[in-house]
């Protein structure tokens, strides 16, 4: 218990580095957009000292939100680090947008983390992602609290919002979310609400008067103690719940009153367990106050509550071979072993990667071994490379203050490694190790681009490689079928974010064009073709002919080419000439300009000449060929079919699964994927889904994810296929 105690309570001042890891504490801040994170990681500066004045670092600047995006969107979009020192103790407070557009910047700070303060407003309650984040966080054990916000609205009620969290968080043990505090609250205004300006320890039984702009004490009124009671009463029962200690309940309903000293000892054992989830209320400082409500007690948990990084697992490991290795120990001293948990670009110092040690000291100027799984799917290449590591740093606000090392369970960040990307293990390199990846969100919205000018198309390349290393949630794909360059993200504000950073960081413009799905085309019976290619024009001619047949085969059979000619009408050395014509003309497209697939091109007559035949003119006469047989054929243009695994909560199916059909989908089976949840499988055309991503997460308020795998082409109705000829004629 006293490695997760600070040193002397209350002591308060900037972040510096760690010495040992049980005096650091990394922590992420989980809620949806709104709630108020970024406010309370700038009232927990502020009261630590790390700031002089609200979101403000004393050699001036903001704390947090500083990036020029985030200004102008007014809204988090990438992951913040900002470190505060507590009674000893560091603090590395990761602030993640709350937007779900993001998301891989919040799974990027719960890598990073220990233990998770799940911010609640009380004017918005709870929604479905940030209950979908909390679960994530029961799978793996990780601990967690909750913060109460925005208490000064008119609606805002700290009981309701606490039952609520505990319907929604609390599943089978709804009793392990309870407050250790309760609101105090003033004289109500003239609308009937009533200002909170303190709180009541519940297990202290003591009052914390905010209301001057210092933290003050005091016993509570004869008024107070009834409403403390009940509460105190159910916090110790819950408390004791999970105490390791069995004959703890029974003296407790025996009567016997239990040490305080015993309480708060079991209470932070049970929060770093991750089996009792305390609820705290905090509020920003106002009118120059040092403090903001519960800002203190809030600290206080987080230093004697939560975790040290020598408390949590470590990610597996192997050797870059695969070859099994020791599980990692938080130790100074041990292998070195960290991860880049996020990568950003800085115009003057160039690539910045925020690292989280694992095992081992990370130190400046010594060369370190990269290695990475990569995502080859995403534009992402696997690493294996050795790379001088530049200077440790921590960042606060647009500042990076020195780091003279970084031990294991710390943060920092790292300059100039040129080849790292967000995933990457570094270790040393005569011991190099790789890291299990944790699971990135699969990007599945579709924006095509294409460079605005020429001076943006010499750009566009290495713009788009350094947008996707800092990004590993984007996929960029160069589509052979369609001739698009193609960034998959994960919704809309994703789209707006990158193609600003394209913009503003890397000095390119690109335009939006329609994203286009790879199409086929099929003969819908048999036909037959004469492909005649003769010229002459004086000296050396051209002459070829041949005859074909074409036959549909069933759907992924490709194209097959049979030759029967006999009696050598067409010279046997002409006859791959015939085929590879037959083929150049097939990815060409004979309707509408996609690939043709699923025939059987059967060779039958033809005829050539002793001297002018040749290997072209027999290609141009299988081309002719085989557009001839098409122009007396039916030609059916085939849309790619997806699988598409939709997991909803039991309330969502039905509005699902209309919606399928209604995207001429075919529902293949339903199944339960724990409580409350469904797995809707469902065949898809992919010219229905190109913007599911964003239609889903409105139809399930935000609940909702999907996965989706190519099937197969399969043929499109008439009338739409009509519609797709049209418009290739018309060049659009």
């Amino acid at each position: 218990m006293s490695d997760r105690t600070s040193t002397h309570p209350g002591a308060a001042g900037r972040a510096s580095a760690a010495d040992r890891p049980t005096a650091v504490r990394n922590v992420v801040l989980v809620g949806h957009s709104g709630s108020g994170k970024t406010t309370l990681v700038e009232a927990l500066a502020l009261a630590s000292g790390a700031v002089n004045r609200a979101g403000r670092v004393e050699e001036g600047g903001c704390l947090s939100d500083y990036d020029e995006i985030e200004h102008r969107q007014q809204r988090s979009v990438q992951l913040s680090l900002v470190p505060v020192d507590w009674g000893g103790i560091k603090i590395n407070l990761l602030d993640t947008p709350g937007y779900a557009d993001f998301v891989g910047e919040l799974r990027a700070g719960l890598r990073a983390a220990d233990a998770a303060l799940f911010v609640v407003s009380a004017s918005d309650g709870v929604d479905g992602s940030t209950r979908m984040v909390w679960d994530e966080c029961a799978a793996v054990g990780m601990p967690r609290a909750l913060v109460v916000t925005h208490l000064e609205a008119s609606r805002a009620d700290f009981d309701e919002i606490t039952a609520l969290s505990r319907g929604s968080f609390g599943g089978e043990n709804p009793e392990s979310i309870i407050p250790l505090y309760l609101p105090l609250y003033g004289t109500p205004g003239a609308d009937g609400h009533a200002p909170v300006h303190g709180l009541i320890g519940l297990l202290s039984q003591r009052v914390y008067d905010y209301s001057s702009g210092e933290r003050t004490e005091r016993p509570p009124t004869a008024d107070e103690l009834p409403r403390i009671e009940e509460a105190r009463n159910r916090l110790i029962e819950g408390i004791i719940a999970e105490s390791e200690d069995e004959s703890l309940m029974d003296r407790y309903l025996g009567g016997e009153e239990i040490d305080i000293k015993t309480l708060v000892g079991d209470l932070e054992t049970a929060v770093a367990r991750g089996t009792f989830h305390p609820v705290l209320a905090a509020a920003p400082a106002v009118d120059g106050a040092k403090q903001g409500l519960g800002t203190v007690e809030l600290l206080e948990l987080i230093t004697g509550g939560f975790p040290t990084p020598a408390e949590r697992e470590a990610p597996a490991v192997t050797g870059t071979d695969g070859s099994p290795r020791e599980a990692l120990a938080c130790d100074p001293a041990g292998p070195l072993a960290a991860e880049v948990v996020k990568t950003s670009s800085d115009p003057y110092v160039g690539r910045i990667s925020l690292v989280r040690v694992f095992s081992g000291t990370l130190r400046p100027d010594e060369t370190v071994h990269v290695s990475g799984h990569g995502l080859e799917d995403r534009g992402h290449e696997d690493h294996d490379v050795d790379e001088r590591v530049g200077a440790l740093t921590t960042p606060f606000g647009k500042q990076q203050r020195p780091l003279p090392q970084a031990i294991a369970g710390d943060l920092a960040c790292v300059a100039k490694l040129s080849r790292a990307e967000t995933g990457d293990t570094l270790s040393a390199k005569d011991d190099p190790l790789l890291m299990e990846p944790w699971t990135m969100p699969e990007p599945l919205l579709p924006v095509a681009i294409r460079a605005h000018s020429k001076a943006d198309e010499d750009k566009l390349s290495q713009g788009l490689s350094r947008l996707v290393a800092e990004d590993p949630t984007m996929r960029l794909e160069h589509n052979q079928d369609t001739r698009q360059v193609v960034l998959w993200c994960l919704g809309e504000a994703h789209v707006d974010v990158a193609l600003e950073r394209l913009r503003t960081r890397y000095g390119v413009q690109v335009d939006t064009v329609e994203h286009k799905v790879p199409l086929r085309e099929t003969f819908g019976d048999p036909a037959a073709g004469r492909g005649r290619h003769v010229k002459q024009s004086g000296g050396h001619g051209q002459f070829a002919i041949c005859e074909i047949e074409v036959a549909p085969l069933p759907g992924g059979s490709g194209i097959e080419f049979v030759d029967k000619v006999v009696g050598g009408a067409v010279p046997r050395q002409f006859i791959p000439s015939v085929e590879k014509g037959v083929r150049a003309q097939a990815a060409r497209g004979v309707a509408a300009g996609h690939p043709l697939v699923d025939i059987r091109v059967t060779l039958l007559d033809g005829k050539a000449h002793s001297v002018d035949s040749s290997d072209a003119a027999f290609q141009m006469a299988g081309a002719l060929a085989l557009r001839e047989a098409a122009a007396g054929a039916r030609i059916d243009l085939l849309e790619p079919v997806a699988e598409v695994s939709v997991l909803v909560p039991d309330d969502f199916v039905g509005p699902v699964m209309s919606d399928l059909s209604g995207r001429r989908g075919r529902v293949v089976g339903t199944e339960q994927s724990g409580a409350g949840r469904t797995l809707v499988r469902a065949e898809v055309p992919e010219t229905e889904i190109g913007r599911y991503a964003v239609d889903l997460r409105s139809l399930s308020h935000g609940t909702g994810r999907f996965h989706r795998v190519y099937l197969r082409h399969e043929p499109m109705p008439a009338p739409l296929a009509a519609k797709y000829r049209e418009e290739a004629e018309n060049g659009s």
